[in-house]
């Protein structure tokens, strides 16, 4: 069965997913994570993108990337060839690192993107890691949320457009019904 052709154009943006191959491991150590995020740096400089959001689970990547001049998948190729090297390398793995092909949905409007925010920083407290987003180390939602910059995430465009340039306000968007254990379902 022939691949889905993928959709793309400057300016688009895509909630790019990933996982491990049958689904194991991709980051065991701190390192790993703070490498993958070098990546992200390293592949914006040579492939322009804004990069709105992320999140990197042990076993799954979620990005939230607008795109300038080059396709998702060139982005993508490039930091996952990278870190498939570095990741082998370091653990001796011979297998493949990621599953498929990675999954991109593009975003439709203001609000998509906003809710696929939300999505991907509810993802480790959906998966009983944290309570709390906000307690989750290797997400970007600490930029939105607090006094804290990261040179790789363009935030304000999410915090501008959609909650008016408050921070307290996107913050209480996303963690809308969390204590209610019902959030998830919602989006």
């Amino acid at each position: 069965m022939p691949r889905r052709k993928r959709i793309w154009f400057p300016g688009a943006m895509y909630h790019i997913t990933s996982r491990g191959n049958r689904k194991d491991t991709i980051f065991h150590e701190k390192d790993d994570y703070i490498y993958y995020l070098h990546l992200l740096e390293k592949a914006q400089k040579c492939f322009p993108f804004k990069l709105h959001s992320y999140c990197l689970m042990p076993n799954h990547i979620h990005l939230l990337i607008e795109t300038e001049a080059h396709s998702p998948s060139v982005i993508i190729h490039y930091i996952h060839s990278l870190y498939a090297r570095y990741f082998n390398n370091k653990y001796r793995y011979i297998r493949h690192l990621f599953q498929n092909r990675f999954d991109d949905k593009i975003i439709k409007d203001w609000k998509h993107k906003m809710d696929t925010s939300r999505y991907i920083y509810l993802n480790p407290v959906k998966a009983g890691m944290v309570k709390n987003p906000e307690k989750y180390p290797w997400s970007s939602y600490k930029i939105f949320i607090a006094n804290y910059e990261e040179p790789i995430i363009n935030s304000n465009k999410i915090i501008e457009n959609l909650c008016g340039g408050s921070k307290k306000t996107y913050k209480s968007y996303v963690e809308l019904n969390l204590s209610k254990g019902s959030f998830y379902n919602k989006l």
